[in-house]
């Protein structure tokens, strides 16, 4: 990430990964501030046996464009929210990356997408997380069912109290 303000909303893509068991490192890497050492990151991943890279950025959010031109590693963006302009401006930032130098992009602050995103593409190599990956989305459609079926049958308005604790 760009900053340690960032560390809240990105801890949720560590957190998935963790769940999964996936092996992770946090980091806080400047493109502006930290450029030598963002460099020496991104070009050295790959041989460090890291599979893809989530880099969350705010503002201007150069973070991850910069790595995905450094490596040819998976390069997820979270365009993480700012308070000047609600986190368009690192959304756009992110999403706006010239021909040759991809970076896939999940929602504002969506920390949370980017580790279960990574988690797919290494899936795609490796059946264990991919397992997991499938297990962890069936355990979401459970959790939804059992919402409906509350909410079926102690209808709307009781269901919102409940949820709500109000």
């Amino acid at each position: 990430m760009g900053s340690d303000s960032d560390l809240n909303k990105m801890s949720e893509a560590a957190q998935i990964l963790d769940e999964l068991g996936i092996e992770n490192e946090v980091l806080v890497l400047s493109a502006h501030r930290t450029p030598e050492e963002t460099t020496d990151f991104a070009q050295n991943a790959k041989k460090r046996g890291l599979k893809v890279i989530i880099a969350g950025a705010g503002g201007a959010a150069a973070l991850p464009g910069t790595i995905a031109a450094l490596t040819t590693l998976p390069v997820i963006g979270v365009p993480i929210k700012s308070k000047s302009l609600e986190g368009l401006d690192s959304l756009l930032s992110i999403t706006q990356m010239p021909p040759g130098v991809p970076v896939a992009t999940v929602g504002i602050d969506s920390a949370q997408n980017a580790g279960l995103l990574a988690a797919i593409i290494i899936g795609a190599q490796d059946l264990k997380v991919d397992k997991k990956v499938e297990d962890y989305k069936k355990s979401l459609q459970q959790k939804v069912i059992k919402k409906n079926k509350q909410l079926v049958k102690v209808g709307w308005a009781k269901y919102i109290k409940e949820v709500s604790g109000k």
